[in-house]
């Protein structure tokens, strides 16, 4: 019995990874073997940054709040705890868009915790 290959899969994957690749320079998108090392490592890259940009935004949210914050006399940490300590349930997504794009709204929670 001659042996199956099944050449149909191994084309299938090989245009996957080759798909994936396109638009990159060089031989890194119509070269199979390198174009699977390149895509591997952008896969990992992205793995990573999805994780780093949740990292990001936090960080940008805190320091929206504490500008916020501080424009009405307090500090970040004194202003996160009396939200808490009052039972304010709003995150810091939505804290940092009130200080940037609604200040007389942020301010009313200053003056509430306060």
């Amino acid at each position: 019995m001659p042996r199956s290959v099944n050449s149909v899969a191994s084309r299938k994957r090989r245009k996957k990874i080759l798909k994936a690749a396109k638009g990159y320079f060089g031989r890194r998108k119509n070269v199979y073997t390198v174009a699977k090392n390149a895509v591997e490592k952008a896969m990992t890259y992205a793995y990573r940054d999805r994780k780093n940009n949740k990292r990001n935004f936090r960080s940008l949210w805190v320091m929206r709040i504490n500008a916020g914050a501080r424009l009405h006399g307090m500090s970040y940490s004194q202003f996160m705890g009396k939200v808490k300590a009052n039972n304010i349930e709003l995150n810091r997504k939505v804290l940092a868009d009130l200080a940037m794009n609604n200040p007389e709204a942020f301010k009313a929670i200053v003056e509430k915790v306060k």
